[in-house]
């Protein structure tokens, strides 16, 4: 089962597992709670609802704590990423925050711009056995947002190398896996890892 109620990781979480005949149901469908996210790092996190909904489920559980750290934010809103965008996940508000705060620091370049996002991953067992790795994706932040696609913090973030960002590229072109995508995201970059642990 896929631990989150976040519809856009959910999708992107199924479209990682098909290609490896892995269906999967979301923690949401089956009723359960979301845990309190107490930990202090992404992996913490991660691993706190792949642990919680294994118990609960009895089921292999699949979690994913991720979020976009930004340089001149002095790694904001990292953990706190979809806080940020509060109760009714309203991310054009968040990304609104964030150039809000990078113009009072005077971050208008390039240069000074430069964020990643991270993904931590973890697979947990009802036994009790866990699997956790991490990944990321570097770029810089535009403004204002570009794109529809994509979820969250996607239409500000231009990764390294390219010229769209995540928010104007299709979800294959995003997380596809070779041969059909480049597996850009930090989420396809931490599931390889992942996939060669569990999957191989």
């Amino acid at each position: 089962m896929i631990a989150t109620h976040n519809p856009g990781k959910l999708a992107e979480m199924r479209e990682l597992l098909a290609p490896h005949g892995v269906e999967a149901i979301a923690a949401g469908a089956l009723g359960l709670a979301e845990p309190e996210e107490s930990g202090d790092t992404f992996r913490a996190n991660a691993r706190i609802k792949a642990v919680a909904a294994a118990k609960a489920a009895q089921l292999p559980a699949f979690a994913d704590d991720s979020g976009l750290v930004v340089d001149a934010l002095d790694g904001a809103p990292g953990i706190l990423s979809a806080r940020w965008a509060g109760a009714a996940k309203d991310f054009t508000a968040a990304m609104t925050r964030i150039e809000r705060l990078l113009a009072e620091r005077g971050a208008k370049e390039p240069s000074q711009r430069k964020a990643h996002f991270v993904s931590a991953l973890c697979v947990a067992w009802p036994d009790g056995h866990i699997e956790q790795v991490e990944a990321r994706a570097d770029g810089t932040l535009v403004w204002p947002p570009r794109g529809n696609a994509g979820f969250g913090y996607d239409p500000m973030f231009l990764p390294d190398g390219y010229t769209r960002t995540f928010g104007e590229m299709t979800s294959i072109e995003k997380h596809g896996l070779p041969p059909l995508g480049l597996g850009l995201s930090h989420r396809a970059r931490a599931f390889v890892k992942l996939a060669e642990i569990c999957l191989g």
